[in-house]
């Protein structure tokens, strides 16, 4: 007998399978795996739309065209000579994009700040020839990374925010004590350490380089306005609206209207360069994580990892922060902390503590889980899709080498805060 529920685990399991094992083909997967769920029933057409983040689709495909455009400005190019010029080796310049990238991603959302960034990186990587792979990884799990530390960084950090009634000052001090900013900070600092022992050999002193003619700065004024508009449209409201994706979308339009009617230069040429590819697969994803979660899966993992308890609040507290560590490796991080923020607080009722202690160690699991894997965040599909774009594979042994670490050291020194700040 058919059972939509098994099917919809076994093509979800089946295609993240695959995604390892074939990455070349991973558009294709993701888009049969859809499309076969879709024609089984396991999810209908309005589950499906309902499914896909849309606003993640907005910041991507407008931030394609933005930071297409901002490249060709040669601004990247002239940034990148500047950082050459003042970091004291290879080493200090990269280390000094991921901090720039954490800055950035306390006020934008992760895609954006990646997308933002990796002109900058990428043209660093071609001036000093290096290979970008690692730098462009270091990229985008600094951003997951500090996305989480402000209630304006991150959708998972606005889901939590709405749910509990958190103002944007709660995030730094709430009910009196040091609240997720510093945690996050804390683990910000421990993990730094461990992409200075990636990047540690590249102690080549930089030469001076000759100075890279810009273009025009009119790229730069719309990204810098975009940057303002997307922190700035982050207080409106709690929870999750389209503002980001659809200031995105115009950025990129206004984009490719200066670029045709002002620098008077053809746009079908960057249209048809932009990485469509990628759009598809995110679309894929989002469906197959979407079959699951309307299945009831999110809610089993949730409800047995409730029963797994029992009075023991240390345990209590470690589960949740370190299976969503897990799942959030794997899967989108926003329908399973939408699931598990209820769950937290029935669990804290049940043991008589502050839901404040599992209700952010929740948040920290699912926000720096995604760190592991090229498939945890939407952050990291598209560092590896630009990376894929200048002819680089990142393969998820690569992706973990880095990542699993960095991930394990942030959230353990985040952990231990939260546990000592909190369990009182």
């Amino acid at each position: 007998m058919f059972d939509p529920k098994i099917a919809a685990l076994a093509i979800f399991s089946g295609a993240y399978l695959c995604f390892i094992f074939l990455p070349k083909r991973r558009t294709l997967i993701a888009l049969a795996g859809a499309m076969l769920l879709l024609l089984l029933g396991t999810i209908s057409w309005r589950e499906a739309f309902s499914a896909i983040n849309w606003n993640i689709m907005g910041i991507f495909v407008g931030m394609l065209i933005v930071a297409d455009i901002f490249m060709e400005s040669r601004v990247p190019a002239r940034f990148a000579e500047i950082i050459v010029d003042r970091a004291p080796n290879t080493a200090g310049a990269i280390l000094s994009l991921c901090l720039l990238t954490g800055f950035i991603s306390a006020f934008v959302e992760n895609v954006a700040t990646v997308l933002i960034v990796a002109p900058v990186a990428l043209s660093l990587a071609k001036k000093l020839k290096f290979n970008p792979v690692n730098t462009m990884i270091a990229i985008a799990i600094s951003s997951n990374l500090q996305g989480a530390a402000t209630l304006i960084g991150d959708p998972p950090s606005m889901l939590l925010g709405g749910f509990a009634k958190m103002t944007f000052d709660d995030f730094f001090l709430y009910q009196g004590r040091p609240s997720i900013f510093f945690a996050v900070e804390l683990g910000a600092i421990a993990s730094f350490f461990v992409l200075y022992l990636f990047f540690r050999k590249l102690q080549e002193k930089n030469k001076a380089i000759e100075i890279e003619q810009v273009r025009s700065w009119v790229p730069l004024g719309i990204l810098v306005t975009l940057i303002i508009f997307l922190a700035g449209s982050s207080f409106i409201g709690a929870g999750f609206t389209h503002i980001a994706g659809l200031l995105c979308l115009a950025a990129g339009i206004i984009a490719m209207l200066w670029k045709k009617f002002i620098a008077k230069e053809k746009i079908m040429k960057s249209i048809k360069s932009l990485d469509w590819n990628t759009s598809v697969f995110l679309l894929g994803v989002f469906i197959l994580v979407g079959s699951i979660t309307v299945n009831g899966w999110i809610d089993v993992i949730s409800n047995y990892l409730s029963s797994l308890v029992g009075s023991n609040i240390f345990l209590g507290y470690t589960l949740i922060v370190f299976m969503s560590v897990f799942l959030s490796a794997f899967i989108d991080n926003v329908p399973f902390l939408a699931a598990m923020l209820p769950v937290a607080v029935s669990m804290s009722d049940k043991l008589g503590i502050n839901p404040s202690l599992f209700l952010f160690g929740l948040l920290i699991g699912t926000s720096l889980g995604g760190n592991i894997t090229p498939l945890g965040a939407s952050a990291n599909i598209v560092a590896c899709s630009l990376l894929k774009k200048e002819g680089y594979e990142v393969t998820f042994k690569e992706f973990a080498k880095m990542g699993l670490p960095f991930t394990l050291t942030a959230v353990t020194a985040a952990y231990l805060f939260i546990w000592f700040v909190w369990s009182k």
